[in-house]
């Protein structure tokens, strides 16, 4: 089931005790919230269209094929900058560690007003 959110959406593909993963999309013009995770890593794969990256305040370009490596509590963003309307960034997350759950977001810069409110 597809979950929509302010910049595009994300399915759960899989959902285990020991790790999720998720097909996310970012239509253009969208970012997802600058944030860190106390409980997981995560591993993403760029699937489709092309976007910049920040982690950890560095800004860099991704394009299809590329594989970023996100560390507990590092800070990172990931924004579409696709010129056509139609291009959506597309990557596969992968998250490892302790706990998965989406209260474990913890959001630095949020562009669409959500505010961090962890209960963990």
């Amino acid at each position: 089931m597809k979950e929509d959110r302010p910049w595009g959406n994300y399915e759960v593909l899989l959902d285990s005790d020991d790790c999720k993963v998720k097909r996310i999309t970012v239509h253009p013009g969208g970012k997802l919230s600058y944030q860190y995770h106390h409980h997981r890593a995560e591993v993403w794969t760029i699937i489709s269209g092309k976007g910049i990256l920040t982690l950890e305040g560095d800004r860099s370009d991704v394009n299809p094929g590329q594989v970023i490596k996100i560390e507990v509590c590092q800070k990172h963003r990931i924004e579409n900058t696709g010129s056509n309307v139609s291009e959506d960034l597309v990557f596969i997350e992968v998250q490892t560690g302790s706990y998965f759950g989406e209260d474990d977001i913890i959001r630095i810069e949020d562009v669409y007003g959500r505010s961090s409110s962890p209960k963990i």
